[in-house]
């Protein structure tokens, strides 16, 4: 059997220039976090579980290189995954914002590495969705990550007339007929 095929090792600390023991591979047709650290077992059955309800291979790849960025969050901050609080996660969005790849530190920077906010909703799903695993299965009693916003329902688009804006009158003639004369 070939040995697996690691694709990334992430979890540079700047503040103490360790990297984290995690990376993610590839097994057969999905991916896996090797490592030492505590978050790894966890990681890998909430992704076995994403491949149980056959979500696809890109998106559970995704997913686990989400959860080795938020064990990069965790190494670096000296944090527990047990002991994760709601309050940790707005400290790993502002983490995600500044955070830089170790080897970028160039003389002459062309541009700044950014994480597009739509990487930052995705990164944060993923760790509710693991935290939502380890509460189905009784590893954990409470989920810490905060419910994201829902919108309050429906809304025509604001481009769109509606009868009470256009009166009365106008909203019972047929369009293109002349307005009524005025009594």
């Amino acid at each position: 059997m070939d040995p697996p095929n690691m694709l990334m090792k992430v979890g540079y600390s700047r503040s103490e220039g360790v990297a984290v023991t995690a990376s993610v591979v590839r097994s057969g047709r999905s991916h896996r976090l090797i490592g030492e650290s505590p978050m790894v077992d966890a990681a890998n059955r909430f992704l076995e579980h994403l491949e149980a309800r056959h979500y696809s291979p890109a998106t559970v790849r995704a997913y686990a290189f989400d959860l080795l960025n938020f064990e990069a969050f965790l190494h670096e901050r000296g944090l527990e995954l047990g002991h994760v609080q709601p309050s940790y996660l707005f400290d790993y969005l502002a983490w995600q914002s500044k955070v830089r790849r170790p080897g970028s530190d160039k003389l002459v920077p062309i541009s700044k590495v950014r994480v597009a906010p739509a990487t930052m909703n995705r990164r944060i799903a993923s760790v509710r969705g693991l935290f939502e695993h380890m509460v189905i299965t009784g590893v954990r009693d409470d989920n810490p990550v905060p419910v994201a916003r829902r919108s309050s329902g429906w809304r025509p688009p604001p481009w769109t007339a509606r009868p009470c804006q256009l009166g009365a009158a106008a909203a019972r003639r047929p369009v293109g007929s002349p307005a009524p004369a005025p009594s």
